[in-house]
């Protein structure tokens, strides 16, 4: 059975950083490519950011690019989100999502930016 389990987030100050890691199960991890999305209150899903199987190249929502960097370890069958230099928009609840079969979704790790 797959799972995705998104872990990290908390309240941090305007200019902080946090980390999200994503850990996934149930399915040949290192040969599909995952994505972070985010959703704050009354508005859609949107993209964060997104990582390849293979090469591991990465690919940014303009929100968030230079800011935030997505990474994975095969190994550990884990994704991770670094974001820094946080500001209040980026307020939200994060979820990664698998691109196996027809896509698998985390049950989401909620982010506050706030002083």
């Amino acid at each position: 059975q797959v799972h995705l389990v998104e872990s990290g987030g908390g309240l941090v100050q305007p200019g902080g950083s946090l980390r999200l890691s994503c850990i996934a199960s149930g399915f040949p991890f290192s040969n599909y490519p995952v994505s972070w999305y985010r959703q704050a209150p009354g508005k859609e899903r949107e993209f964060v950011a997104h990582i390849s199987s293979g090469s591991g190249s990465t690919n940014y929502a303009d929100s968030v690019k230079g800011r935030f960097t997505m990474s994975r370890d095969n190994d550990k069958n884990t994704v991770y989100l670094q974001m820094n230099n946080m500001k209040p928009e980026d307020t939200a609840i994060y979820y990664c999502k698998a691109y196996y079969l027809y896509g698998f979704w985390g049950q989401g790790t909620q982010v506050t930016v706030s002083s």
